[in-house]
């Protein structure tokens, strides 16, 4: 970020006492504590359901989540000379959470249960009237994609080492996301966006231990730009999926971590299904052909052809994690 960027801090009624580099962004003390300044990419009219959603948070008990601050005209959005547009938000310091911390683990998802609960907002999602697309039309169109690479493989003329294994084992991740697809088709309005609205909650949207940030094990919950309508379980899955990929899908971490989420957040049936069919399908398949076909076909980075090989070695791991963790 431009160091210039600071001159955006003139539009807040702020006594900044001094600023340091962040990451992507600058952070600065004032008289009410630490804040951060950052560009904002998403659509404008997004803040104003997100400064809702986080008055709403911490009306409902959960005080650990980021606020966004208004200028001195009442925006919650400035520009600089080049008309980039800046946000400013509250900055609870601290480090992120270890996922290499068993404890830490356990409080953030603990932190996660306590937030969805507090996420819990009808009027504002009515008001707003976010509705999630569901899990049917999420997988619906990245099987679409899938078929379409398939193609394009099978169709080009010379292939590369990465290319050849790819697909090699291409058949079988496809033949997998479209066998779950019809079985997330075969629940009806148990899985489908219907379901989820009639819920009105909302999910983060990016909950990983990156946006965890605390001491002691008491974490608080930054960057919610990517908060939306959808099921819960999206946060929760996205973390655990991370985290289970590091320790080679762990059965009792995954079965202790989920818990620790079902005492403070009681996990329903559609929650349940929700998760399991989250870490049924083959994403990581999927952000792999993704990333390939829309980076530059001609180079491959060695770093996407370790992913291959850690999805394909893991895959009897994952496998065998979903059979034990969701016998019941």
């Amino acid at each position: 970020m431009n160091d210039r960027a600071v001159s955006v801090l003139d539009n807040y009624d702020l006594n900044v006492i001094r600023t340091q580099k962040g990451r992507n962004a600058i952070l600065f003390e004032t008289g009410q504590g630490w804040m951060i300044l950052k560009e904002y990419r998403g659509p404008k009219t997004r803040l104003e359901t997100m400064d809702k959603l986080l008055t709403g948070i911490s009306e409902n008990g959960f005080w650990r989540a980021e606020r966004l601050i208004r200028n001195k005209e009442g925006n919650l959005f400035c520009t600089d000379y080049e008309q980039i547009p800046y946000i400013v938000k509250t900055w609870p310091g601290g480090r992120e959470c270890s996922l290499r911390d068993g404890q830490e683990c356990r409080d953030a998802v603990s932190t996660l249960a306590a937030l969805h609960k507090a996420m819990s907002l009808p009027k504002l999602a009515e008001e707003c009237g976010m509705k999630s697309q569901g899990l049917l039309y999420e997988y619906e169109k990245r099987n679409r994609e899938l078929k379409r690479v398939r193609r394009f493989l099978r169709e080009k003329s010379q292939k590369t080492i990465f290319e050849i294994n790819l697909l090699q084992n291409y058949d079988y991740f496809l033949e997998d996301a479209l066998a779950v697809t019809e079985q997330v088709r075969s629940y009806g309005t148990l899985l489908a966006s219907v379901g989820i609205s009639e819920n009105s909650c909302f999910c983060h949207g990016d909950f990983s231990h990156h946006n965890l940030l605390g001491n002691h094990n008491v974490f608080s919950v930054i960057n919610f730009e990517k908060y939306a309508a959808d099921h819960q379980m999206r946060d929760l899955y996205l973390f655990l999926r991370k985290l289970l990929e590091k320790s080679n899908w762990s059965v009792p971490m995954a079965r202790g971590l989920l818990d620790v989420y079902d005492r403070e957040r009681k996990l329903s049936v559609q929650d349940t299904l929700q998760l399991y069919y989250r870490f049924a399908y083959p994403e990581k398949f999927w952000k792999i052909v993704n990333f390939y076909y829309n980076n530059g076909k001609s180079w491959i980075p060695g770093r996407n052809m370790e992913k291959f090989e850690k999805l394909l070695y893991q895959n009897a791991d994952k496998k065998a994690f979903l059979e034990q963790t969701f016998s019941l």
